[in-house]
């Protein structure tokens, strides 16, 4: 078997034939796609020389080496007519077409595109393959998963676990979704059709949204634990994410401009980049949301990170959800919502408001409006055009009229 290599940033193949060392020089750039061509080049050469049906004339007509194989090329050309019918067929079987293991394809799959992932991603891609896909067709050639064991295999997923629990739609078709590329992949590379093809995800229940009024969020307010109080009124009113407000760090925060530059997150314990490109976005603070950083720098502000525990590391979302979070509904007598509803909550009170869509989505961090209107129209009574100051006037009427935030 020969091998790939590169030549001042082009790429050339070198095998041997006839017991002569061939180099054939190409045009290709240094690249994954294009080092996939040429090993499924030498694949094809390999199969070819094996059957005596590599004629060089053919596959090189440009090379020097093509008058040493002159009598020899004569040869596999009667030899590879002489065979034609079996030919494709036992290429293949000799191209090991018919053995590259489920496993094993993953793996390959998984180094070669883990460089463009984030590590978030990456643990999520690592635990589909680890505990779900590679245990159930690991050991199966990949040509040989039909479409049939597609569809049996997630109708095993949506069964009742030993435990009685059950996966919900929406990760069955995360789970499906690097099944399908690694197939299709294969299918691409060792020209095989591919199974995963008419596959419609399973249908997944829009989860409703309860956003909390403002009335409901003063009260949020004057139940939670005093020393979390600027942090929920960050979060009620500007809409971060949880990973994003856990991983703010003071070096985004402009009190001159009054604006939060939402750049690094804070997910499954490390810092990583933005949920999307969109997600990187510089989010006014209003009077509400300064007041709270102003205050949370007089605790934090010799930290790197604005809400941080006594150590000065991020917080961790789950033992504020348990410990913060649970027993401040709990005060209220509210049924349990989740954290996640306080970036709901900045949607609704700044559309009730009268903000303008398109700014919200920039706040939020949206391409576009159209999940405004899908998620939040049923709570918006009115939708006049304005710029930031309509929530300011909001904020003012509730403390007129005697409200507390």
């Amino acid at each position: 078997m020969g091998s790939v290599n590169v030549r001042s940033g082009k790429l050339f193949i070198d095998f041997r034939y006839q017991g002569i060392r061939c180099r054939e020089q190409t045009m290709l750039s240094d690249t994954q796609a294009n080092r996939r061509k040429l090993q499924k080049l030498l694949n094809q050469i390999d199969a070819d020389i094996r059957l005596g049906c590599f004629v060089y004339s053919e596959c090189f007509p440009c090379s020097q080496k093509v008058n040493k194989f002159v009598k020899i090329d004569a040869i596999a050309k009667q030899h590879k007519a002489e065979i034609l019918g079996k030919y494709e067929l036992a290429s293949n079987e000799l191209q090991g077409i018919a053995t590259i293991r489920f496993d094993d394809f993953a793996k390959e799959w998984y180094e070669e595109n883990e460089v463009r992932w984030k590590e978030s991603y990456k643990e999520s891609i690592r635990l589909y393959l680890g505990s779900y896909l590679i245990p159930y067709f690991g050991d199966v050639s990949v040509d040989k998963i039909t479409r049939p064991d597609i569809l049996k295999y997630r109708a095993s997923l949506v069964k009742p676990r030993a435990n009685g629990k059950r996966l919900s739609a929406d990760f069955i078709n995360h789970v499906m979704t690097p099944l399908r590329m690694i197939l299709n992949e294969a299918a691409d590379r060792y020209e095989f059709k591919a199974q995963f093809q008419n596959i419609k995800q399973l249908r997944v229940e829009k989860r409703d949204v309860h956003p909390f009024s403002l009335d409901e969020v003063g009260r949020f307010l004057s139940v939670v634990r005093p020393e979390f109080v600027d942090y929920y009124k960050v979060r009620f009113f500007t809409g971060m994410r949880t990973s994003e407000i856990d991983g703010l760090k003071w070096k985004y925060v402009d009190f001159d401009r009054r604006i939060i530059s939402i750049r690094e997150t804070f997910v499954h314990g490390r810092m990583d980049t933005t949920k999307t490109i969109g997600s990187n976005r510089d989010i006014q603070m209003s009077s509400i949301v300064f007041e709270a950083l102003c205050s949370q720098q007089n605790v934090t502000g010799e930290c790197q990170f604005v809400f941080c525990n006594t150590v000065g590391n991020p917080l961790d979302k789950k033992n504020v959800r348990e410990r913060i979070w649970k027993p401040a509904l709990k005060a209220m007598d509210i049924d349990y919502r989740r954290p996640y509803e306080t970036r709901h909550t900045t949607a609704t009170l700044w559309l009730a408001a009268g903000e303008a869509p398109e700014w919200i989505a920039r706040q939020m961090g949206h391409s576009t409006t159209k999940m405004l209107f899908e998620i939040y129209s049923r709570f918006v009574p009115n939708l006049t055009r304005q710029d930031g100051s309509a929530f300011e006037k909001l904020l003012k009427t509730n403390s007129d009229e005697g409200g507390e935030l």
